[in-house]
């Protein structure tokens, strides 16, 4: 007996030993893995624990029945408690994931064409990003598509610990990022430090994917018109965004090809300073009553001598320019001459632009007047406080500073119009009874207007095809500098694309920026900033401090 109570006098001793070995089994497992060593410490440690407190005879006497030990246990079942809780949490979150975007700008948050083409899409699409680094910024966005739709994946590839991947997809340097969709594969963007993952590039891809046709962009050229090849300041920007949008951008001189081409999705004249051709002012003609699609951007004091052309779709440009009285552009450091437009019509290139802010240097009003058959919507309205002044012919504005403001003024058109399907096959057809069919299709497509205005270029339709027409009194606007600017760019993306014709073609997606509030100081007023913070305000303390000591003096 005395032997057994020797025994168990001498077990408390293990307790401690075993906290030292549970202690560093805990250790090891968080840092290098829970492998045999680490298993092993903690279970050896619990069990040199429950040994010394649970059989020995201290334990049993002395440990069990203090007071701090009943409140240490009570503290380490409500920890264990709250630990539970929170994997409970945890768990769920990671199951039923949502996230709030705080954010001022919505900048993790997707646009919605980009959340609509996510979730359009019909079979598993895979994005493979062939980075041997992976930004956080790039893994975010990509994440808020796979949330956006079932069949979205994406996966981070180091091409040099899987070349052969690398090599099936021609990867030739760090930072390639591609979209695969079954066979089909396709290029997005070349990640680099300073330019990362774009929506806007992965989204427009995306939307490709399910289209077969392709989109080809013609710039007029000959007439002095701006230069899309980056040889001056012109629209290389502005040619660069719809080749990322899936357009093929192709130089046009009417001069030396007499029709427009027949895969010419859309014909942009951007600026042209001098006049047409007869013989070019019919070809563009001829384009739209096949039903193609025109953009014309004419600049003030400038006679591209298309008279001819809009005159049918009622459409006239004032040879004066627009002046913002309203002193809203002086805000954002923009003149008189650069109105501020922030009025948009109703329209599919401008519908989701709410009150955003886009500007125009220099631009003349366009005037519509109603036609027949045409569908026209003024998409870039100046505010009330806008007038037009007349320009000398010296260059020097007329401007009266006392007469009231006449706007608004109508800076942008969009029009459409049906065109019948004789008419697109057989132009030259003058027989009576075909005469009097076309007739009667025209009657039965005027039914609907709405649906011409929205309508889509359907091939098991051919009949609803229509000639669209975009008319901007600037040109400048999209020029490089001035594309990215505020929503310039959008106004230009989203008319080529509605002027493409392209069933749901996704338009233009602003990049979401983090708004800029620091608090930018002149060099005086930093030098009266620090002057107070290290001499004005020590020295005021030190004087309220005197004061107090004396006072209790």
């Amino acid at each position: 007996m005395n032997v057994k109570v020797a025994y168990q006098k001498y077990l408390k001793y293990l307790a401690l030993p075993g906290l030292a070995l549970a202690t560093a089994g805990l250790i090891a497992g968080f840092v290098a893995g829970w492998t045999p060593l680490p298993s092993a410490l903690l279970l050896g440690g619990l069990g040199l624990m429950v040994v010394g407190l649970g059989f020995s005879e201290y334990g049993r006497n002395r440990f069990w029945s203090q007071r701090s030990t009943e409140a240490g246990a009570n503290a380490l079942v409500s920890i264990l408690a709250v630990l539970a809780i929170l994997g409970l949490v945890n768990f769920l979150a990671v199951r039923y994931s949502s996230r709030v975007d705080l954010t001022e700008n919505q900048i993790f948050t997707l646009a919605p064409e980009s959340r609509q083409v996510v979730a359009s899409l019909a079979e598993p699409t895979r994005v493979l990003v062939f980075d041997p680094s992976q930004n956080p910024q790039d893994r975010q966005l990509l994440e808020s598509y796979r949330r956006a739709g079932d069949n979205f994946a994406f996966e981070f590839v180091n091409p040099y610990d899987n070349p052969r991947l690398a090599q099936s997809f021609n990867v030739t340097q760090p930072g390639m990022v591609f979209v695969e969709q079954g066979d089909n594969r396709r290029p997005v963007q070349t990640l680099t430090p300073s330019d990362r993952l774009s929506e806007r590039t992965l989204t427009n891809i995306l939307a490709q994917l399910g289209t077969e046709s392709a989109l080809t962009a013609y710039f007029t050229q000959g007439h002095q018109e701006f230069a899309i090849d980056g040889s001056e300041t012109g629209f290389l920007q502005a040619a660069t965004a719809l080749g990322e949008k899936g357009f093929t951008v192709e130089p046009l001189d009417l001069s030396t090809t007499p029709t427009v081409p027949e895969d010419a999705s859309v014909v942009i004249v951007a600026g042209p300073a001098t006049e047409f051709f007869d013989a070019e002012v019919d070809a563009l003609q001829a384009y739209l009553d096949r039903g193609g699609s025109l953009m014309l951007m004419i600049d003030p004091r400038t006679n591209p001598n298309l008279d001819s052309l809009l005159d049918p779709w009622g459409v006239t440009l004032d040879d004066r320019i627009v002046l913002d009285t309203s002193g809203t552009g002086q805000l954002v450091g923009l003149g008189p001459a650069a109105p501020l437009v922030t009025n948009y019509g109703d329209h599919p290139i401008t519908r989701d632009f709410g009150t955003g802010r886009s500007f125009f240097p220099l631009v003349r009003p366009v005037n519509i007047e109603e036609v027949p058959d045409v569908m026209a919507v003024s998409i870039l309205n100046s505010n009330a406080q806008s007038r037009a002044e007349a320009i000398s012919e010296a260059g020097e504005l007329q401007f009266d500073e006392n007469a009231p403001p006449s706007g608004p003024y109508s800076l942008g058109v969009a029009l459409s119009r049906p065109i019948s399907e004789s008419s697109n096959d057989d132009p030259a057809a003058d027989s009576p009874s075909e005469n009097s069919a076309t007739e009667e299709g025209a009657d039965t497509e005027e039914a609907d207007p709405l649906e011409d205005l929205v309508g889509s270029n359907s091939e098991d339709d051919p009949g609803s095809q229509e000639a669209r027409l975009v008319v901007i009194g600037n040109a400048s606007f999209a020029t490089d500098g001035l594309f990215e600017q505020q929503l310039n760019g959008d106004v230009f993306l989203n008319s080529v694309s509605w002027l493409g014709q392209a069933n749901d073609a996704t338009l233009s997606i602003r990049p979401r920026e983090v708004t800029n509030r620091r608090i930018v100081m002149t060099v005086q007023q930093q030098l009266g900033l620090g002057v107070f913070a290290l001499l004005i305000l020590p020295l005021v303390g030190v004087i309220l401090a005197v004061l107090l000591w004396l006072k209790r003096r």
